[in-house]
């Protein structure tokens, strides 16, 4: 996805697709036979590309099979949402930001499916693709950590107190994207996976107030 974050240009849909196709192959070709039998050349094959073109855009059989890294929405979101208090709702607010980072893996939900089957079978493919989840909470950690500071100075002078509190949010914010993922993976309706991160903050803040 571009750093803009609109419609991408042909040439992104060709980059995406190609990766979207090495990434269904390669999955689905582990589901039939097990993945200690599937090979670069069988995946390449699979999705009409050069093993050459295979390895400019994955570095290994695993790394296709594990996915791409979760990308945060465009520079302008970011810092629409680290300046968005301190009277926004920072929660209603970050749910946006997370809806709007997600909408590049809206066309996954088949991938999504038959990477979730082939880590069952292959435990150690969970571990792989929670590291790279680690990196997007990382990520969304810092950025969270921004917005506290602009919102509140005081806390911002206190670097422990401030660190521990943009890792409670984002915790609670991952929390709610992968029940949001979840139950779009699982789902048969055409609802979109921005639209369930947004239900599921929404149910996460109402479960908050009525609890309070």
């Amino acid at each position: 996805m571009s750093a803009e974050h609109g419609e991408p240009g042909l040439r992104e849909r060709k980059r995406l697709a190609t990766r979207r196709a090495i990434q269904r192959a390669v999955l689905i070709l582990s589901c039939e036979r097990g993945i200690e039998k599937v090979t670069v050349e069988d995946i390449s094959r699979a999705a009409d590309v050069s093993p050459r073109t295979f390895f400019n855009y994955f570095s290994s059989k695993d790394a296709a099979m594990v996915g791409d890294e979760l990308d945060l929405a465009s520079a302008d979101d970011i810092d629409a949402f680290v300046h968005g208090g301190p009277s926004g709702d920072i929660l209603a607010q970050l749910a946006e930001l997370l809806a709007s980072s997600l909408k590049n893996t809206e066309g996954d939900r088949e991938i999504h499916q038959l990477r979730r089957t082939v880590m069952k079978e292959n435990p150690y493919l969970f571990g792989l693709r929670m590291a790279t989840l680690r990196n997007f909470e990382a990520r969304l950690q810092d950025i969270i950590g921004e917005r506290l500071a602009a919102d509140q100075p005081d806390l911002a002078a206190d670097p422990v107190r401030l660190h521990q509190r943009a890792l409670l949010l984002t915790l609670v914010a991952v929390a709610a994207v992968r029940h949001a993922w979840r139950c779009w993976a699982e789902g048969d309706a055409v609802r979109s996976l921005a639209d369930e991160v947004t239900e599921s903050f929404t149910e996460l803040y109402e479960m908050t107030l009525r609890t309070s």
